[in-house]
């Protein structure tokens, strides 16, 4: 007798040393990249432009109407919802694993044994009542609580709440970001699209003048200054810029239609106002530290959960491989006969186990799920380092395009102007045959491209000022 009680306890102590050794550890790390104390090139730090509202970064009062609804429309955003949901509802069931578990059991059947077993042998010459031998064919019913706890000795279920907690979390911040990068994009397709109403004005400009030179082309051909090829060269290039025309028309379509999906509705027409293409742009972006960003960016802080989610997971993987603690009690009232289901305290039947279940045969399966939430945890390590990076990178990014695109603009603005006074130029010399209409037509189109371009490179510049907004962590306040 005293074997049978000393083995089950010698088999925990065991488990118990080999849970301890350093295959289990769960002090896992990956070699360190510290995070630069300044951004390339950074001139001017200050408060970081991350921690201005959207609303207030963003002045237009038609696109922040627009934010507005993609913020309470998008799909991806509620979906995103949904799975806040799904993370809170993980964090209950995880919090009542840790207490008892009591259920109402109502139940009845019949019961017999054979005649030829110690119960039937028995039955068969006992009174279940006084001049009642208990019958062949034996009613049993039972109204009563049952009760199960699993004593979290080791902390595993501990840990299994505590994963679910940073998980819950993750998915909070994991929606944040979404929320971030819906307000960039919407942003970033309605500057887009005021960028194409400007280049629309530009080509119906241009057609117009076109078709007043055409004209002209066809009086001097009438009065025997330029001849039929003339006419045909100025004639296909208003076609071209016609052609241009449209294409414009189908851009500016679409790109209402990829607003109008992000503020998960129907096409249609988008509100905006051409004028903002051209409003004074920030001089200098406050760009803060680079170590703002962890606390700015929520696809940084949604990876830092997830790590921590992962290092509980793998504590709870180790606790597995301890013995558990079970209890299992039971209260309630039990008869044969309804009659007597609630004559107490005759008919009140109780009972009170406790048990310890270790793990022998399955170790290879409970070494297989450490070993997972191990890679687990590493993988979510290696994945916090590349947000991380991928962060620094993007802000630096922008930094230097803005930098680039505000010297760019300086020179092609001045292109601009050299060629608009080049096709005023090429009109007066072709007036007094001083060039011919191939330069005229050059000029003309030579001055289009640039505008065109000025209109890109105005755009370009103030998608870098929300890319860079995006970059730092704004847009989820």
């Amino acid at each position: 007798m005293m074997r049978k009680v000393i083995t089950p306890f010698s088999l925990g102590l065991l488990l118990l040393s080999v849970s301890g050794c350093s295959v289990l550890d769960t002090q896992l790390s990956i070699p360190k990249k510290e995070i630069p104390a300044t951004f390339q090139t950074q001139k001017n730090t200050g408060t970081s432009i991350a921690n201005i509202n959207w609303r207030d970064y963003f002045d237009d009062a038609h696109l922040l109407k627009l934010l507005d609804t993609a913020v309470s429309n998008n799909p991806d955003l509620q979906v995103a919802l949904q799975r806040i949901e799904v993370s809170r509802s993980s964090v209950k069931l995880a919090n009542s694993a840790l207490l008892p578990q009591v259920n109402l059991n109502v139940g009845g059947g019949v019961r017999k044994f054979g005649l030829y077993t110690m119960d039937g042998a028995g039955n068969a010459t006992t009174e279940i009542t006084p001049g009642q031998i208990v019958p062949v064919n034996l009613p049993d019913m039972y109204l009563g609580l049952q009760s199960s706890w699993e004593i979290d000795i080791w902390d595993k279920l501990k840990n299994q709440r505590k994963s679910a907690i940073s998980t819950y979390l993750a998915s909070i911040d994991g929606t944040n970001f979404i929320i971030s990068n819906l307000v960039a994009d919407v942003a970033v397709y309605y500057n887009e699209l005021i960028a194409l109403d400007n280049e629309l004005e530009i080509v119906r400009q241009t057609t117009q003048k076109q078709q007043e030179a055409l004209e002209i082309i066809k009086l001097q051909k009438e009065a025997g200054r330029a001849n039929e090829l003339a006419v045909q060269q100025f004639k296909a290039e208003l076609l071209n810029t016609q052609v241009l025309e449209k294409n414009v028309q189908q851009q500016i379509t679409e790109a209402e239609n990829k607003i109008n999906f992000l503020l998960g509705r129907y096409p249609k027409v988008i509100q905006r106002s051409k004028d903002l293409l051209y409003k004074t742009l920030p001089q200098q972006i406050a760009t803060g530290f680079p170590s703002q960003l962890l606390a700015n960016r929520p696809d940084i802080r949604e990876a830092e959960h997830q790590i921590e989610a992962s290092q509980f997971d793998l504590k709870a993987a180790k606790a597995a491989f301890y013995p558990n603690f079970n209890i299992t009690a039971n209260l309630g009232f039990q008869a044969f006969n309804p009659e007597f289901l609630f004559s107490s305290p005759a008919s009140i039947a109780y009972s009170v186990m406790g048990s310890i279940v270790a793990p022998i045969i399955n170790m290879k399966a409970l070494e297989a799920q450490f070993n997972t939430a191990k890679a687990n945890q590493l993988t979510a390590m290696y994945r916090y380092q590349k947000t991380v990076l991928n962060a620094y990178v993007e802000v630096a990014n922008q930094l230097t395009r803005i930098q680039n695109l505000e010297q760019i603009n300086v020179l092609k603005k001045q292109q601009n102007t050299v060629l608009q006074d080049s096709v005023e130029t090429a009109n007066e010399l072709y007036k007094y045959a001083r060039a011919s209409y191939l330069e005229v037509l050059i000029a003309q189109q030579s001055a289009l491209k640039t505008k065109l371009e000025l209109i890109t490179l105005t755009k370009q510049q103030r998608l870098a000022t929300i890319n860079i907004y995006k970059a730092l962590g704004g847009g989820w306040r």
